[in-house]
């Protein structure tokens, strides 16, 4: 575990977390998007999605530590600094996220109803979107091509910044939405 100066995001690995948990001393946060959750998620943690979030909606208990995640790390730290900014003083965030947690050892509770996971719809959307745009671009007209640059672009930017637009917008579809 790294513990960094008073008020900052503090870094906690899977062990010290399973061991909080167990301990019964901390309060676990999930940021991800309801279908992401409903797929999978460590057993006792409490769905506050990023794209909706309002640290007003995050539960506390008095003398339980706050610990936020999502599958890989990058939103839950996202979420960790709008918890500091409204004014917590101690926010921890799972190192490598649900990733870390699974190589760990540690089990999950899974639901076979849930929607296939936003990256896997990213890769289908995007991937038509691709698709569509060349095949129209080849036999309709070259203009067509731009869809498939514009995609290309998202998905560059994405991978850059770790921000998916298109995965936002995948986000808010109901089915998507539905816990």
């Amino acid at each position: 575990m790294t513990i960094d100066t008073e008020k900052s995001l503090q870094n906690v690995d899977a062990t010290t977390l399973k061991a909080w948990m167990d301990e019964g001393c901390a309060i676990v946060i999930d940021v991800r998007e309801p279908a992401e959750f409903r797929g999978e998620h460590i057993a006792g943690a409490h769905l506050v999605s990023l794209s909706t979030f309002d640290p007003a909606r995050v539960p506390q208990e008095e003398g339980k530590k706050l610990v936020l995640h999502c599958r890989t790390g990058n939103r839950s730290s996202q979420a960790g600094r709008k918890l500091l900014e409204a004014g917590y003083t101690e926010v921890y965030h799972l190192q490598q996220g649900l990733e870390s947690w699974k190589a760990a050892g540690y089990d999950t509770e899974r639901s076979d109803r849930a929607p296939i996971s936003l990256d896997r719809q990213v890769q289908i959307t995007a991937g038509s979107l691709i698709l569509l745009g060349t095949l129209l671009g080849a036999f309709v007209s070259p203009w067509f091509l731009f869809l498939s640059g514009f995609v290309g672009a998202g998905l560059v930017f994405a991978g850059l910044t770790g921000t998916c637009g298109m995965a936002m917008l995948l986000a808010k579809l109901p089915y998507n939405r539905r816990l």
